[in-house]
């Protein structure tokens, strides 16, 4: 059966008591460890022993990611497709993976559609992991330190990236703060308007939103033989905004934070991204698609305003610029406003 989230929902979303993950941090503190595997590419986020996230740099992606991400209780909210395809996956935008940060111009070097192909694109760059530089786990919080480079076609520096993931875990709540600072080399680095970018993650195809045309899978490129099997899973995502903006109408719109609810296996699951006040462009545009893509864009300001603003973000020769960005997984229970609130105010107070 196909599930609608309707204004009905929103209500629930707006007034449902949040107790469940409110009581979380009355709870025991969750052990959180990680397993380095670099013969792998990977980086195991475990807490309490479960799998919550892995940090990835496969040879077949251009760019490192978080893969996959889990609930609390332990259902997979991220799309499988194409590292492990499962039945009911899209195959659509193959360098849509995970939990990422890149870009679609940067310097004239596209960052985001960069998958890896046969034929690949000569405008591609190659965003490359470096080294893990620091791993820390004590008192129910844990963090490491990455440093990657961001390389264009012909293999030449055009960005140095270390980014920070700090891990926090407690009942229902399970949050990733990633802050990145992007430094320039020698010249000076411009982050051109574009929509294509910026803090993203793809969705499990439970938690897509369906939208009108959508249960005939209109414009997603499938493989032979998979319209059966897709046809079997049905979106139950709904977006809901800081500005009380909710479903297709968030695209474009300006916030704070953005809210994705949905059901997995029966169970309730919110997925928040919190923008940070420190970052350029804030509050940042949002890239909500219906298909799956929830993304925060605080450079892309021309497509989204229809021409009117645009914002060509600049790094100078040498310099630094920091972007700092938490997402928020909950099962159980749909976080409410008033408690996302709280954790994005939490975040910017934490980072500066």
């Amino acid at each position: 059966m196909r599930v609608h989230f309707s204004d009905y929902l929103l209500f629930i979303f707006i007034t449902l008591s949040f107790s469940a993950c409110n009581s979380a941090g009355n709870e025991h503190v969750s052990k959180i460890d990680f397993v380095n595997d670099p013969s792998a590419n990977r980086l195991d986020v475990k807490v309490d022993g479960r799998l919550f996230t892995s940090f990835c740099w496969p040879e077949d992606l251009n760019k490192p990611v978080l893969y996959p991400v889990l609930t609390p209780k332990g259902d997979t909210i991220t799309r499988g497709f194409p590292l492990n395809t499962r039945p009911e996956d899209h195959t659509d935008h193959k360098h849509q993976v995970g939990i990422w940060l890149s870009y679609g111009n940067v310097n004239g070097v596209d960052f985001w559609e960069n998958a890896k192909s046969d034929t690949p694109d000569p405008d591609d760059g190659v965003i490359k992991h470096i080294k893990i530089e620091r791993l820390s786990s004590k008192n129910g919080k844990a963090y490491f330190v990455s440093a990657e480079r961001w390389l264009g076609p012909s293999g030449n520096r055009v960005l140095d990236e270390h980014s920070e993931y700090h891990f926090t875990a407690h009942g229902s709540v399970r949050i990733i703060d990633r802050i990145t600072t992007l430094t320039a080399g020698d010249t000076a680095v411009v982050f051109k308007d574009t929509k294509e970018g910026f803090f993203a993650i793809r969705l499990a195809r439970q938690l897509e939103m369906l939208t009108a045309g959508s249960e005939s899978l209109s414009g997603i490129r499938l493989d032979s033989g998979r319209t059966a099997n897709l046809l079997k899973y049905n979106g139950t995502g709904n977006y809901v905004s800081s500005e009380g903006i909710s479903g297709e109408s968030v695209w474009g719109t300006r916030a704070r934070w953005v809210s994705l609810t949905g059901i997995i296996n029966n169970d309730p699951v919110s997925v928040v991204i919190c923008d940070h006040p420190g970052n350029p462009g804030y509050p940042a545009y949002w890239m909500t698609r219906g298909y799956g893509l929830f993304a925060v864009n605080p450079l892309g300001w021309s497509d989204f305003t229809n021409g009117e603003k645009t914002f060509d973000f600049n790094i100078k020769p040498n310099k630094s610029a920091k972007f700092r960005y938490r997402l928020i997984v909950c099962s159980g229970t749909f976080l409410a406003p008033v408690e996302i609130n709280r954790f994005a105010d939490e975040f910017a107070k934490n980072y500066k």
